[in-house]
């Protein structure tokens, strides 16, 4: 009962996030921070948006690892864990159900079928937008930032490699350090030094010819009394721009957080309950088992089936970073190409895990039970070898992070880097935007996905899920499936 009586509310605010939670990562930042910031109170907005900066800098599911942190923060790591299961489960159970069923069915599916997946890829291309509109008006606070969300947004959309998202997030942090720590306005500064001291002595000597100088008492002074000094300021203070009037740099976060509706710990509590030593313990064994699991798999001669998938997919959990818009290239890397899933499975599975609620880390479900067909792993097994292969990177990483937070949180160059990082990650949900249009249109003789453009109908779903969320309030599950709806709607007309 005590235990009960302990975490109830944290049962009660997350046990139907894993029911509700559709349209991936961006939609499900948003619901979070309605819930948690606005409706809860559990965070405030600075530690939000930096638990999500820090989401999208880590490997692993982003989603899984905000709502992770978003809870331990509340409450402890226990609690944390209960908010993942509830939230991932859900999500995980149908996806393996649904590779059951695909297990069993023949080269095609009937044409309903395809017209109720891509009304539904067309109402989450509408959903996410709306999210990802939404984001960057939060992550945007000058122009520097409006310009690193751009830019994001268009990199994510004209490339494609593992090491690529990384280095996006990266170099708009690397970016925003410079900027914010001044290092850009010092050498602008410091050149500029330069080129004024040769004028400096040329308008001495040019005063010492005319004689401007007199001499009163054996001591030198000017005709005309001398300027103040300049005040002594700062740099880290100092007003050096429009935008750093308006957007000031935030300070660093007190040590407890006061919240009103939620009462809970604040942020720094929490996170300092683990020190730095164990924090960088944990980092260090989960670099271990990674090290063992990838030489074992390169080493070893004709390792057995599971063992592969888990060596497969736990490398990819490792280097995806910024989720669901990396996980599905990725996957198909390391699942379609091997033979152990046929593409038509992968884009039915993908089709498929845009509608369904959770974090889209599950489709590694489905395609480590169709990986194991054939063989004598059973398919329950496969799913869950690809369950704990893909979370558990992430969450050894966050969890041992968390001990480096309480150092970190307090520096100006770990917060300046945070921004720029934010602006990008937001950029990459318009690349998922993006990229989910050029394949969201199914039919039986293009299973390989084709643009949502191609169908005016499948345009006006996009348009209606979008508007519906912005100005009608329309919950994300509502739009999903009335954009199934419209879509077998438009298979009914247009088939007579």
């Amino acid at each position: 009962m005590q235990i009960w009586a302990r975490y109830r509310d944290v049962f009660m605010a997350n046990w139907h996030v894993g029911f509700t939670a559709f349209g991936g990562p961006a939609v499900q930042f948003q619901t979070f921070y309605d819930r948690f910031v606005n409706h809860l109170g559990w965070i405030d907005e600075p530690t939000y948006q930096q638990i999500f900066a820090i989401s999208q800098a880590l490997p692993g599911s982003a989603s899984v690892k905000m709502l992770f942190c978003i809870n331990t923060i509340h409450s402890d790591f226990l609690a944390g864990t209960l908010a993942i299961l509830l939230f991932t489960l859900p999500g995980a159970i149908g996806m393996y159900g649904l590779s059951i069923g695909i297990a069993r069915v023949g080269n095609t599916l009937p044409s309903p079928v395809y017209a109720l997946l891509s009304g539904l890829n067309a109402a989450t291309v509408g959903i996410i937008a709306l999210a990802a509109v939404r984001l960057s008006e939060r992550a945007i606070t000058d122009k520097l930032t409006r310009f690193l969300v751009y830019l994001g947004g268009i990199m994510g959309m004209l490339y494609t490699a593992l090491w690529y998202y990384p280095a996006v997030m990266a170099g708009a942090s690397l970016v925003t350090w410079i900027w914010d720590m001044h290092y850009l306005h010092d050498i602008i500064g410091f050149v500029k030094a330069r080129r004024r001291k040769p004028a400096a002595k040329e308008k001495e000597f040019a005063e010492l010819e005319n004689c401007l100088w007199v001499r009163d008492s054996g001591s030198s002074h000017l005709s005309k009394p001398l300027p103040p000094p300049p005040l002594a300021y700062s740099k880290y203070n100092s007003v050096s721009s429009e935008a750093t009037f308006r957007h000031p740099r935030p300070a660093p976060l007190p040590s407890k957080i006061s919240i009103e509706k939620g009462g809970s710990k604040g942020a720094q509590a929490n996170f300092s309950s683990m020190s730095w030593q164990v924090g960088t313990g944990i980092i260090a064994f989960f670099i271990v088992t990674f090290v063992l699991t990838i030489a074992l798999h390169t080493v070893a001669k004709g390792p057995s089936h599971a063992f592969s998938l888990f060596s497969s997919l736990y490398l990819a959990g490792t280097i995806i970073f910024g989720g669901g818009p990396v996980v599905i290239p990725l996957l198909r890397e390391y699942i379609v190409i091997p033979g152990w899933v046929s593409p038509r499975d992968f884009l039915l599975g993908l089709a498929v895990i845009q509608s369904f609620p959770g974090p889209n880390f599950n489709f590694a479900i489905y395609l480590g039970s169709l990986a194991v067909a054939g063989t004598t792993v059973p398919s329950y097994l496969g799913a869950l070898i690809a369950f704990v292969a893909m979370y558990a990177p992430g969450m050894f990483i966050v969890v041992g992070f968390m001990g480096l937070w309480r150092i970190l949180r307090e520096k100006a160059w770990f917060l300046a880097m945070l921004r720029g990082v934010n602006a990008a990650a937001v950029g990459l949900v318009f690349t998922a935007v993006y990229k989910l249009w050029e394949i969201g249109y199914l039919t039986a003789d293009v299973q390989s996905g084709s643009p949502l453009g191609n169908d005016p109908w499948l345009v006006a779903i996009t348009g209606t899920a979008f508007v519906g969320g912005a100005w009608f309030k329309m919950s994300p599950p509502v739009a999903i499936l009335l954009g199934g709806v419209m879509g077998i709607a438009r298979y009914g007309i247009f088939s007579r």
